[in-house]
C-alpha cells in the first residue's frame, strides 16, 4: 500500500483465497452477503478482513480504491485490467 501511495497509483489490485469482500466468513456463514463495492469506512466499522487496517488507512488516507478478487482464476487480473466488474472494489 505504502509503495502505491509513492507511485501515486489508480488503484490496487489484491489477488486473495477469496472472490470479494464478504459481510462475513462465506465458509463458516451461509448466509453471508458478497459486496461489489464498501467503503473504507465500512470495512473498518465492520471489522472485515479485507486486508489489516494500517494497509487499510493508507489507501483511504492517499485516496487510492483496493480491488479484491479471486487468485484462483488466472484469467481475472486480465479482467481487472480491462475494466470489468470483478471481486469488490474498496473506495471512498
Amino acid at each position: 500500500m505504502l509503495r502505491a501511495a509513492e507511485i501515486n497509483a489508480d488503484v490496487i489490485l489484491l489477488a486473495k483465497n477469496v472472490d470479494g469482500v464478504y459481510s462475513a466468513d462465506p465458509v463458516k456463514d451461509p448466509t453471508a452477503v458478497k459486496y461489489d463495492t464498501i467503503s473504507y469506512d465500512d470495512v473498518l466499522a465492520q471489522h472485515l478482513m479485507v486486508m489489516d487496517t494500517t494497509a487499510t488507512s493508507l489507501s483511504m488516507d492517499n485516496h487510492i480504491p483496493v480491488l479484491l478478487f479471486a487468485l484462483k482464476d488466472p484469467q481475472n487480473i486480465i479482467r481487472a485490467l480491462c475494466g470489468e466488474n470483478v471481486g469488490t472494489i474498496v473506495k471512498e
